[in-house]
């Protein structure tokens, strides 16, 4: 197998010789020389054996037992067993986008599942089938706020996470719109929109501004705490599911969700799914309000012909579903409780929590002639990932229902 080649230097001259043309190379002359690579110096092939012995290698050189204290856009829950046997049956895991419903009618109820419980988490009266993630929801919802208001202006919140901030940045930048990132809306500014943070980056829960004008406003939230927090007042609520039924995966797949009032229905990127009757009169479910590029003109389109997150979609609603009303509630509010309990602890310590108002993160300030490096790097070393650092003094600190009491006392002794 090492010396296998799929093509000979004779194939290869043959097949050139039927298009008449001299020489692979001169199939590219269009490319200028200097993007051209010099040889690629690899390794020899691997057998599949040698392979899988490689990467089990590699794979054993990552620590996943640490006790994790991170957030700021992804966090570490539990996830029941089951929703990985069933997204991984073959069904769900090659599916592709269910032009065909006549032969899709399972993929398309649990999108239709999906959609139902955006709408009840976050009372809003339509919600779209995913995108990729929280960065690009908020890129799309800003994106619709134009498409509504005709203003090619977008007001930005500097207490967004910053990776969302980035991903808007350039979904603007793309599409030559004006934005404005800052703590407060610019006075006699007409903006089409106007995204914040609920709760904002460093865990400050507070009620958005109220809206002014034509603008949108759009709430990016967190959608773990909203069985037991009102969600914000908003005209497009967008966000990452990841915390319901997905693991960490080294930052992916995730999946985004935009929701929206029932005016803005059509300006919604990405699929829906609609509920209908068959000719027999029996429950029935289809894609609907198609607003892609091959379905209308493309000028018109909200969205393009890439993927959907119907996957990790699936393993949200699976998670939901297993999880249950009363079970979200238990786990917000174990969250909420230890996440006090830690911020109180530390307190005691010499740290302080700069939030006024939090759920479970807060952000704390280091005590004189430490950083947030070397306080990281302590708890590293007991095998305790602190937090995500803010500022040079400042540490984001996250807390959910993986999170035991045990660990908290193991985090406070640490530091003793």
């Amino acid at each position: 197998m090492r010396n296998f080649e799929a093509h000979t230097d004779e194939i290869r001259q043959q097949m050139l010789d039927e298009i008449n043309v001299k020489s692979i190379d001169s199939m590219f002359d269009m490319i200028p020389e200097k993007c051209y690579l010099e040889e690629l110096k690899l390794d020899d092939p691997l057998s599949e054996l040698e392979a899988q012995k490689e990467l089990f290698k590699l794979s054993n050189k990552n620590k996943t037992n640490y006790i994790s204290f991170l957030g700021g856009g992804a966090v570490k829950k539990f996830i029941p067993s089951a929703i990985q046997y069933v997204a991984s049956r073959f069904e769900f895991l090659s599916a592709y986008t269910p032009y065909q419903p006549e032969i899709s009618q399972g993929t398309l109820q649990i999108m239709y599942e999906f959609q139902s419980y955006i709408c009840n988490l976050t009372k809003m009266d339509v919600a779209n089938a995913s995108v990729y993630d929280g960065g690009v929801a908020c890129a799309e919802a800003c994106l619709m706020a134009v498409r509504v208001n005709k203003i090619k202006r977008i007001f930005i919140s500097d207490k967004l996470n910053p990776n969302y901030i980035e991903v808007i940045k350039t979904y603007l930048w793309a599409q030559d719109i004006e934005f404005v990132i800052a703590n407060e809306t610019p006075k006699d500014v007409e903006f089409a929109g106007k995204i914040y943070a609920y709760p904002e980056y460093n865990g400050e829960l507070k009620k958005l501004p109220e809206k002014e004008g034509k603008a949108l406003i759009i709430a990016s939230v967190d959608l773990s705490i909203l069985p037991v927090v009102e969600p914000p007042v908003a005209d497009i609520i967008v966000g990452d599911y990841q915390p319901f039924g997905l693991p960490l995966n080294f930052g992916g797949a995730y999946g985004g969700f935009i929701a929206v009032k029932d005016a803005y229905k059509r300006q919604i990127a990405g699929r829906i799914v609609g509920k209908t009757l068959d000719k027999e009169g029996k429950e029935a479910y289809v894609l609907t309000l198609q607003a892609r590029e091959q379905h209308i003109r493309r000028e018109k389109a909200t969205g393009n012909i890439c993927s959907n997150q119907a996957l990790t979609a699936l393993c949200c609603t699976l998670y939901l579903s297993l999880t249950g009303k009363n079970a979200l509630i238990e786990y917000a509010n174990l969250s909420y409780n230890l996440a006090h309990k830690l911020s109180e602890k530390l307190n005691s310590k010499g740290y302080i929590t700069l939030n006024k108002n939090f759920f479970n993160s807060f952000e704390i300030k280091m005590k004189e002639n430490e950083t947030a490096d070397s306080f990281i790097q302590k708890l590293k070393e007991r095998n305790i990932l602190a937090g995500v650092k803010t500022a040079e003094n400042k540490v984001l600190v996250t807390v959910t229902e993986f999170n035991t009491n045990s660990d908290i006392e193991e985090y406070i002794e640490t530091l003793n």
